[in-house]
């Protein structure tokens, strides 16, 4: 989730679909270089652990963006183990 997250803002896309299911990842991710991602923040995890193929994160991501101040991006995630490697499959959004 922190690597995603740091591929997110410093505009990383061939990270993000690296680390994106193949199933599920979109053709064009389409970053927006004027957002500014200023914080993470981890709410809970369930399972994930070394002896898990699956796994979900909810967090906080903050962000700046041109047409707002103080956006956040607010997300339970769930992750597969594919390959050996942790990658997103999808996730919910959720207020606040």
């Amino acid at each position: 989730m922190r690597s995603r997250y740091a591929a997110f803002a410093v505009g990383d896309e061939a990270y993000l679909r690296r680390t994106w299911h193949a199933s599920t990842r979109p053709r064009r991710i389409g970053l927006d270089p004027r957002t500014r991602w200023t914080r993470l923040e981890v709410l809970a995890t369930t399972a994930g652990g070394p002896d898990d193929d699956e796994g979900t994160v909810e967090f906080r991501a903050h962000h700046d963006g041109p047409d707002q101040d103080g956006g956040v991006l607010h997300e339970n995630s769930r992750f597969e183990r594919a390959g050996g490697r942790w990658v997103y499959v999808n996730g919910d959004l959720t207020g606040g």
